[in-house]
């Protein structure tokens, strides 16, 4: 059935149909879970880990988890993915990725979270995120492109297996499923622990599933096409960046998973809220002044082309399938 819809309407439509789709799931189940890497983040430092933390939790085992069980079932094979099978740099992981943190906080939300935030009527989160997506162009093909491949070519690690935490550590995706199922549990116990609903808990292993899930469907695609069709998941800097140049360079759009996935969590996120009487215009103000939010976005921007993703993009996608560099991020 893959293969006659192929044909009929070329990889480009498919892959943006199928970003469309895990986007409204992502969209709708961070919206109403309230899934933030930032917010987690703060708990953390602060010192009381609680409901936000364990919220992160939970998405991130239930995408790890999730991922390695169809892998050890042979139904998804990840090896292409470019997080493994590309030169990483360790060097654009760390520090790329202590920038991104420090813009994430003073932005307060990552580029997922902004992007939710934005179709939620929060007029901060969509400024903010232009700014992000206008920087990590200019790190990846504009002004700031010298100094990031600068930074990146610090330290690099090859791909081919190298970049592989499972091969590393010496255990296969079986072990890796079993290993994530017991997190997966304690992160639901924990959550309870702190009188989490199973709603909230329910919508972040959706977040999680979605990442599995964009997986799954750019992995059945590229093994049905006459193309060669890369293997991705959820991310945001990339086709958020793409989605723009696209928007404001070019008369036509060359269609992808990513540029049906940015709308896709931007329609998903925006009608939950609706639904929900959560939409509300927010602006800046005394108590949110716009130069932490600048900042915060300059440096998310440049920190995530570095680092070879966002906090989902790299973080979690790129966790879920033990990619080395991911888990510096």
């Amino acid at each position: 059935m893959i293969e006659t819809v192929l044909l009929s309407w070329g990889e480009g439509p498919v892959l943006a149909l199928a970003g469309l789709a895990v986007g409204v799931i992502f969209g709708v189940a961070a919206e109403r879970s309230q899934f933030c890497l930032r917010a987690s983040t703060v708990e953390v430092a602060e010192g009381h880990a609680g409901p936000r933390f364990s919220i992160w939790l939970i998405a991130f085992f239930a995408a790890l988890t999730l991922t390695q069980i169809l892998i050890a079932a042979g139904v998804l094979d990840v090896s292409g993915a470019r997080q493994l099978a590309a030169t990483g740099s360790m060097s654009g992981a760390i520090v790329g990725g202590l920038m991104f943190g420090v813009g994430m906080v003073l932005a307060r939300g990552c580029a997922s979270r902004l992007l939710v935030l934005s179709a939620t009527g929060n007029l901060r989160a969509l400024i903010t995120g232009l700014v992000v997506t206008l920087v990590a162009q200019a790190a990846y093909t504009g002004a700031l492109a010298p100094l990031r491949e600068g930074l990146v070519s610090v330290w690099t690690i090859s791909g081919n297996g190298s970049r592989n935490m499972a091969g590393l550590l010496g255990f296969d995706a079986p072990a890796a499923s079993f290993i994530g199922i017991i997190a997966l549990s304690a992160a639901i116990a924990f959550a309870r622990r702190h009188a989490m609903s199973w709603a909230r808990i329910i919508g972040a292993a959706v977040v999680g599933a979605a990442v599995t899930l964009g997986w799954l469907a750019t992995y059945v695609i590229a093994q049905n096409s006459f193309e060669i069709v890369p293997i991705s998941s959820v991310t945001f800097t990339g086709p958020a960046t793409d989605t723009l140049m696209a928007l404001v360079a070019e008369r036509s759009v060359s269609l992808g998973f990513g540029i049906g996935l940015v709308p896709g969590v931007f329609l998903g996120a925006g009608t939950s809220s609706i639904l929900a009487g959560a939409f509300k215009l927010q602006r800046f103000g005394p108590d949110t002044p716009m130069e932490r939010y600048l900042i915060g976005a300059v440096l998310m921007g440049f920190g995530a082309m570095a680092a070879g993703g966002c906090a989902v993009g790299a973080g979690v996608s790129g966790g879920a399938i033990l990619s080395l560099t991911a888990w510096w991020l």
